[in-house]
């Protein structure tokens, strides 16, 4: 088992020795995928983003912002920009596809998944609820409430001076809760894609 943190892992690992970004991925894959579920809304979009998104760090490696030696907000960072464009090619296939003929029908094996479906449904209704914000403060919210990342962290992954980080929370928190007249639909309690641990109190 190699013990490093993210800055020596990396260095290794542009060095030649692959393990080492191994490590990284079995270090921050899960919470990139949550990330990736949360934002999407499904869970299978979710498990192909994260394959794009280390193809894309390894990629990339020679780039990498860390902070206090961590490299996950830039993995969230990398994540984010991967969604957006993964969210204009599927509008550009739904089009096309829209110009085809309809698909013959499948047969349905819901009760085979029905566990996986449940997950997905409330996945949706976070997405649903999540759609009421402006993209820039959706992603805020995403990062410092589910993802557990500090102020400093998040605006490393998005590009913005801290202080935009606060203002886009506060946003957010606020607009939900006129809107839902609740937090609780986004309350990573409930959801069931695990969340990393909280490091910081939020205000």
């Amino acid at each position: 088992m190699i013990r490093a943190d993210d800055g020596e892992l990396w260095q290794r690992a542009r060095q030649g020795e692959a393990e080492c970004f191994g490590v990284l991925f079995d270090r921050h894959g899960g919470a990139v995928r949550a990330f990736c579920a949360r934002r999407t809304g499904s869970i299978d979009a979710a498990d192909d983003l994260v394959s794009i998104v280390f193809l894309e760090a390894w990629r990339r490696r020679g780039e990498v912002e860390l902070v206090d030696g961590n490299a996950l907000p830039w993995l969230y960072g990398i994540a984010r920009r991967t969604i957006q464009h993964r969210w204009r090619t599927a509008v550009r296939h739904r089009r096309a596809l829209e110009r085809l003929a309809p698909a013959p029908a499948t047969p349905d094996h819901a009760e085979e998944v029905a566990g996986r479906l449940d997950d997905e449904r409330h996945l949706a209704r976070l997405r649903a609820a999540l759609e009421r914000l402006r993209p820039p403060d959706r992603d805020v919210l995403l990062l410092c409430v589910w993802q557990g990342l500090t102020y400093a962290e998040a605006a490393v992954a998005l590009g913005v001076p801290v202080g935009t980080v606060r203002s886009r929370l506060s946003r957010a928190r606020s607009r939900l809760n006129a809107e839902t007249g609740s937090l609780n639909i986004v309350d990573p309690a409930t959801c069931p894609v695990a969340a990393p641990t909280q490091r910081q109190e939020m205000p």
